[in-house]
């Protein structure tokens, strides 16, 4: 790295200057947790510094670890003795938002600045709280191993400075030079108060002069019969730096041939990385208490990652790099009772407290559902705690309800897959079922299609997707309107041959349809065809450059497809011709999808509205 000798200016990323005005004016009365964010960050550099001492034993402080507290009337101070930041350190951490979601980030906050407490959990940035109570904030630190120390310092308006300094011993101090009306956070007793309130749980000394101010135990250490709910509830603020309170809480110990601890918790909103194609865990890997990694491989699920929280086991190996940790063995079967239990507790909940449960899987279902196509060994379990949307009775349905409601006749377990559940409810190719009472899955999530590649059937029922193949209603009684109407169905024979020679081979097959009850028309794969959701996507994601033809489906009942019979049958003319491709044009825009030929369908729309009003 190139030696820095002069202060040197930088402007503060553009999402960061936005946020420090928001959390500046939108947090006053949340804004003593400030110091929790603080002490939380400085636990975590303390635990990065005893994981890297593991190598070099030469790193660790000679007194041990320790946060230390100290203010005057005008400022207040956070130090500790932890792994500490260089030049590019203080770069890339304090002056950038966390890595992803900065744009999604700022917009939240400027929709609904209520919730910034939670939002600014959601995505990292605890640091910058420090703002609402400073006017000034200076960072000096020294990297663990490293001789230089900076000096960061910014009035968070815009713009920070970084300047070399000196340091006795590696580590950060973060002082906060006061603003009048925060002259409280430096009074001892209000010191005390909030480290008691919030960092009881921390594992280092949190020290105020010569007192200590917490227990310093981890608290996954204790029974959970000794830990009380609101200590649970901190110390997932601390350990997952969020401000929500957690959905679910799964605090266990394991004990036998391979012992283990794990307290995990569900957030009750969505991290803001949860979408993030890396899929990284941020549950904490623990070993004798001695902090591992945050980000380690195979200790938790990818389809799982919404989880935080710790695991901690004594019987993992010390004297091994990193990556060869990850490749433990013994790691892999903690991973596999950890999710097992997860599940285990998440099918307790889906099943005492469904109302509650559905909130969770508004926010994480999409991820729990990658499981059925990662997961094989334990595809029924995550099965089991799926829950599905439908145009059935309830809000959402687990598919062992779905299966004890089918009609009977019915052999399937009937979906219709898309992008938004509301619209899927709208499609007309629910008709037919509807009219049958036959309940049909409303599928929107972008995994629900591959994951139905590989789980073919639920308790000897396979699943269909009613737009491929034939609706497969016959079997399945209807009620006496809709088998008054199929007996008067319209004889379609020459208007489908009509159509068919119009449109050639823009469409595989036109057909009469026993699905639509409402509409004139839809769009079908056939049988053995791709599915048309699954064409859609692969498409977009440039896995299929062109889908294959489909099905054109005409309802005998609809008056519209009546008269064009009659015409088909004694007069076809140039308007059974406009009027086959404003049908297919039509079935392609109820599907959300454009004409292909826009200026076409524009034409012969003109020419069968000149007709129709006689022009």
């Amino acid at each position: 790295m190139t030696e820095v000798l002069e202060k040197e200016t930088f402007s503060f990323q553009t999402e960061v200057g936005q946020l420090l005005e928001i959390v500046a004016g939108s947090l006053y009365s949340n804004r003593e947790v400030f110091l929790r964010e603080l002490v939380s960050n400085a636990s975590d550099a303390c635990d990065k510094l005893r994981y890297a001492a593991l190598t070099d034993a030469s790193l660790a402080p000679a007194d041990g670890f320790a946060i230390t507290l100290a203010a005057d009337k005008k400022t207040l101070s956070i130090s500790d003795n932890g792994i500490g930041m260089n030049h590019a350190d203080l770069l890339d951490t304090l002056g950038t938002i966390a890595k992803s979601g900065t744009g999604a980030f700022i917009e939240a906050l400027k929709a609904d600045e209520k919730d910034a407490p939670g939002l600014i959990g959601q995505f990292g940035v605890g640091f910058y709280s420090a703002f609402m109570v400073a006017s000034k904030v200076d960072v000096l630190t020294s990297k663990a191993g490293e001789d230089e120390a900076w000096l960061w310092s910014s009035d968070g308006k815009g713009s920070f400075t970084i300047e070399p300094a000196t340091r006795d011993a590696a580590g950060t101090t973060v002082t906060l030079h006061l603003k009048k009306d925060a002259k409280e956070f430096a009074d001892t007793a209000r010191i005390r108060q909030i480290i008691t309130t919030y960092s009881e749980h921390i594992s280092f000394p949190v020290k105020l002069g010569d007192e200590t101010l917490n227990a310093a135990q981890a608290l996954w250490t204790k029974a959970p019969k000794d830990v009380t709910q609101d200590q649970y509830i901190e110390f997932y603020k601390h350990t997952s730096h969020a401000f929500d309170t957690p959905w679910h809480t799964i605090h266990n110990k394991v004990e036998g041939s391979l012992n283990h601890t794990s307290l995990l918790f569900v957030p009750s909103v969505q991290p803001f990385d949860l979408f993030d194609p890396e899929r990284k865990s941020h549950v904490k890997l623990y070993v004798n208490r001695v902090f591992i990694s945050e980000t380690t491989k195979d200790l938790i699920p990818a389809y799982l990652r919404f989880l935080r929280g710790v695991v901690d086991s004594q019987d993992l190996s010390l004297n091994v790099s990193r990556e060869m940790l990850q490749t433990d063995p013994k790691l892999a079967r903690i991973k596999g009772q950890v999710t097992k239990k997860v599940l285990s507790e998440l099918k307790k909940k889906a099943t005492k407290e469904p109302d509650d449960y559905a909130t969770f899987w508004g926010n994480f279902g999409a991820v729990l559902k990658e499981g059925l196509v990662e997961d094989p060994s334990l595809r029924d379990r995550i099965l089991a705690v799926c829950r599905f949307a439908s145009t059935g009775p309830e809000a959402l349905t687990s598919l062992s309800a779905y299966v004890e409601r089918m009609k009977e006749g019915q052999d399937a377990i009937f979906y219709i897959a898309g992008e938004d559940a509301g619209k899927l409810a709208q499609s007309p190719h629910l008709e037919g079922f509807k009219a049958k009472g036959v309940e049909v899955l409303l599928l929107s999530d972008h995994v629900d299609e591959f994951w139905l590649q590989h789980i073919h059937e639920f308790e000897g029922k396979p699943f269909k997707s009613i737009t491929r193949g034939a609706a497969d209603l016959d079997a399945i009684k209807a009620d006496a309107d809709q088998a008054d109407k199929d007996d008067d169905a319209a004889d379609l024979s020459k208007l489908i041959a009509a159509i068919k020679a119009e449109l050639g081979e823009t469409v595989k097959d036109v057909r009469p349809s026993k699905r639509l009850t409402d509409s004139p028309v839809c769009l079908i794969a056939d049988e053995g065809d791709i599915d048309v959701n699954l064409e859609r996507l692969l498409k977009r994601h440039g896995q299929l450059l062109e889908g294959m033809p489909r099905v054109l489906e005409l309802n005998p009942n609809h008056a519209l497809i009546s008269k064009l019979a009659e015409r088909a049958e004694s007069d076809p003319d140039e308007l059974l011709k406009d009027a086959a491709h404003l049908l297919l044009d039509q079935a392609r825009i109820v599907e959300g999808e454009a004409s292909v030929d826009p200026a076409g369908f524009a034409r012969r729309l003109g020419s069968v509205m000149s007709r129709a009003f006689g022009a």
